[in-house]
């Protein structure tokens, strides 16, 4: 897979070969795209970017408006290698870093799922629309090339020197071209052409399920998953994750077989198929079940790549499975490190001091769709987790292991540089099993709402100090949303207290049950079709993508950032509106959360 065969996809309708003048386009970020435009022409021209910085989509997404016809992508030593170069002695297999003839693929869709079965389950008999009204498809081609040939390329650039923060590890300036090359290259004069030999067509991809019953609440599901797919071999991604879920499904079904145990609440274990394509095992088992899978999951657990390397922790979910996530690993050692349990490792590495816990690791959150909790998360609005073991991100700027998505991530790989021994495998199948069994067995589901609460108000606090004297000056005003957090506060906070003050092993069934339905419920509160009618299935207000990067409610900084970039005033009745939809979100999530009438 070193010479990819292929992952670029492309409509149907564009000419499968182009040519064009080669300019370098940083990370196909649109600012990039913009300075680039005040320098080159671009109309007609082949951009030239570095992986990071934007999605792989966006960087033809971005370009496409100006007038590039095509992209080129790469992984620049400087974001992978920590600036390695040379294949002697210095990259796999003497080290962990990349070859230079690596080439990183991936899915170049914006939309997840079976883009011919929209918002449908994509059985045989399922409609499918015609080919040519596709979206979530990039408008031009976009195709990976290792950096052994992108150095050949980008070194051989005429124009301007690119700015600082453009450069990378090759051992040249880099220029934004000329548009094409430099008058003393071997390649001056010559288009670079890009040929596309994708072909699409249909084939059939399965998921692979697993379930063990519930004794007590057989129609209340905890879902852990991890998809089977890969990219050549996937000895990392996903083979980890792969390997942690079969222990798993092992160890309980053992377990289970001999009579030793069964949990209260049903637990179903899924191999996604087809994740690297889109997401769409996943997503097309989120459609064909949507209505089940609405009104009887628990939370989802996914452990996709379930170690990236063996120096610590890396959690990311909705808030209120912090504290469930913390208890699992403070009951975990950490691999390597004597009476250090994985918690005490991780608050070390990763932390943040939250004003109810004070120091506590950090746990990040699920805002994209980086991996299949993508349709539990934003199309279902189900309490969702990922988990895996990392790097120390002090000793490398990496931004994921080098050998990701390329041939090289094999089996004398990962045991040779990633996890010697398997002891951090081991250390996730303990901390995702403890945290499966606590969702699956305890008699109130461990999610805690005031956790949720210091989100919200982390969230309200920063729209407030971006936005609201702008916004006052606009006569739109941001007490609804101040009272809306408010209110979902002294919510959580009652029922926190209730579940803490209350004998529930002695009470009644029912109303157990009915706490227990106001905590599995409360994401699916934050649900609205409508909030995001340009983003296909993302419905959570409160962890929607964002294009913005400001660490508050997703619709309302983009909405914001859009209206700022704009001469219209009407512009700035969208961030009224995203303001509008927060409210009342945030208001009826508190409302569920609050005593049945």
């Amino acid at each position: 897979m070193d010479r990819p065969p292929l992952i670029a996809f492309m409509p149907e309708q564009k000419p499968p070969k182009m040519n064009g003048k080669l300019v370098y386009a940083n990370q196909g970020k649109p600012s990039d795209y913009h300075l680039l435009n005040t320098t080159v022409d671009l109309r007609g021209t082949i951009a030239i970017t570095r992986y990071g910085g934007a999605g792989r989509a966006d960087k033809a997404i971005n370009g496409a408006p100006y007038g590039v016809i095509g992209v080129l992508v790469y992984t620049d030593p400087l974001d992978i290698n920590d600036g390695v170069m040379s294949d002697l002695n210095e990259t796999y297999p003497h080290s962990w870093y990349l070859p230079p003839s690596g080439v990183e693929r991936g899915s170049f869709n914006t939309h997840y799922g079976d883009l011919l079965t929209p918002y449908l389950a994509a059985k045989d008999e399922t409609y499918r629309i015609p080919a040519k009204d596709i979206t979530g498809v990039p408008p031009i081609p976009i195709q990976p090339i290792g950096f052994e040939d992108a150095y050949k390329l980008i070194c051989e650039l005429g124009g301007e020197a690119a700015p600082a923060l453009w450069q990378g590890s090759f051992n040249c300036a880099y220029k934004f071209g000329g548009p094409g090359f430099k008058l003393t290259s071997a390649f001056n004069n010559s288009d670079v052409k890009l040929d596309i030999f994708n072909h699409e067509e249909l084939k059939n991809s399965s998921n692979v399920m697993g379930v063990i019953r519930g004794s007590v609440e057989p129609d209340r599901y905890v879902i852990y998953g991890n998809h089977r797919d890969s990219w050549v071999h996937g000895a990392i991604d996903p083979s980890s994750g792969t390997s942690v879920m079969l222990e798993l499904t092992r160890v309980l079904g053992k377990m289970v077989k001999q009579g030793k145990w069964r949990p209260r609440r049903s637990i179903i274990f899924g191999s996604w198929g087809a994740e690297e394509f889109g997401l769409i095992g996943s997503a097309e088992y989120t459609e064909q079940y949507f209505t089940k899978l609405s009104e009887r999951t628990v939370a989802y657990i996914n452990v996709d790549i379930a170690v990236f390397a063996n120096a610590t922790l890396r959690a990311s979910g909705m808030p209120s499975l912090q504290n469930v996530i913390f208890k699992a690993s403070k009951q975990v050692d950490a691999p390597g490190l004597d009476s250090t349990s994985v918690y005490d490792n991780w608050i070390q590495y990763a932390n943040r001091t939250s004003p109810t816990h004070g120091l506590i690791p950090k746990v990040g959150y699920l805002s994209g769709a980086g991996s299949d909790y993508a349709a539990f998360v934003h199309y279902l609005g189900i309490t969702s987790m990922d988990i895996s073991y990392t790097y120390d991100r002090s000793k490398t700027n990496a931004r994921i292991y080098p050998a990701y998505h390329t041939a090289y991530d094999t089996f004398d790989y990962a045991s040779k540089f990633i996890d010697p021994g398997f002891v951090s495998h081991q250390a996730i199948a303990r901390t995702a099993g403890n945290v499966l069994i606590r969702l699956a067995d305890s008699l109130v589901l461990p999610l805690n709402c005031s956790d949720y609460a210091e989100t919200l108000e982390g969230y309200l606090n920063t729209a407030v100090t971006l936005y609201e004297q702008q916004l006052q000056n606009r006569r739109i005003s941001m007490e609804p949303i101040k009272r809306a957090v408010a209110s979902f506060r002294n919510a959580a906070t009652h029922l926190d207290q209730a579940i803490r003050s209350s004998d529930l092993a002695n009470e009644t069934p029912l109303k157990v049950r009915r706490i227990n339905d106001q905590l599995m419920l409360l994401d699916r509160a934050f649900l609205d079709p409508l909030a995001f009618p340009d983003k296909y299935a993302f419905r959570h207000v409160i962890w929607a993508s964002s294009s913005a990067g400001k660490p508050t409610f997703p619709g309302l900084a983009d909405a914001y950032a859009k209206a700022e970039s704009l001469v219209e005033s009407s512009a700035w009745d969208k961030v009224h509106y995203h303001l509008s939809v927060l409210s009342q979100a945030i208001e009826g999530a508190a409302h569920t959360l609050e005593d049945v009438i």
